[in-house]
């Protein structure tokens, strides 16, 4: 299907009446962004089979399936195409799926590994993208309040890192730094970089930063 002239701004909190496919392409949108949670746990669970088996670092498959999705994108943005579920402002822009793809691939490989499996860290950042982002977004369909809808999300996001601690060994204050600045990476909005970007390189690059601190 071929995008209009659709910007971010346009489409404001009404997403599904943007999307390709309306209210359904809306929810498959919302579902695969669910879905992001067994990223991780197939990564640090999973992927050493693989690396084993095929005697590959799994840092080349990473950069291998991140190559398809750039390039993937390119074509796409060249012909003009939005699929179902996309906006009508992605037919010209990378879209928010391809974002998403991209900054979870690079925590997956930037992430300082600690705790259980080496996913203390790269976990809560995934997880809080694929759960607290679109929530953010149906709070805001649902007409809360701006107040409402941070102080929600900074006590999911909380819930996030406090759980992951708990299970992976993370210090448990990093909830408290990581929580807001998660949700207040979402708030801007930018035409050419999309919040699943934002709300994942910013906390990985403060995990980053505070690594030699955590042990």
């Amino acid at each position: 299907m071929q995008g209009s002239e659709t910007t971010p701004e346009d489409v404001g909190h009404d997403h599904a009446k943007h999307s390709v496919g309306g209210k359904r392409g809306h929810l498959a949108r919302r579902v695969f962004h669910v879905s992001m949670v067994t990223i991780p746990l197939a990564w640090y669970w999973h992927v050493g089979f693989i690396e084993e088996a095929t005697g590959q670092p799994r840092a080349l498959l990473l950069g291998a399936l991140m190559a398809v999705v750039v390039v993937t994108e390119l074509v796409r943005i060249s012909k003009g195409i939005t699929v179902f579920g996309q906006r009508a402002y992605e037919a010209r822009q990378f879209s928010a799926v391809a974002w998403g793809s991209l900054s979870v691939g690079a925590t997956l490989h930037f992430a300082p590994t600690m705790g259980t499996m080496g996913a203390a860290l790269g976990l809560p950042i995934i997880w809080s993208l694929s759960l607290v982002d679109p929530l953010l977004g149906e709070l805001r369909r649902a007409g809360k309040s701006d107040g409402l809808v941070f102080a929600i999300g900074v006590a999911v996001t909380a819930a996030i890192w406090i759980g992951s601690g708990l299970w992976l060994g993370a210090p448990l204050w990093l909830a408290a730094l990581m929580a807001p600045l998660t949700v207040a990476a979402e708030w801007p909005r930018l035409r050419w970089i999309d919040d699943n970007a934002t709300m994942t390189l910013v906390p990985l690059a403060a995990a980053m930063a505070l690594a030699p601190l955590l042990g």
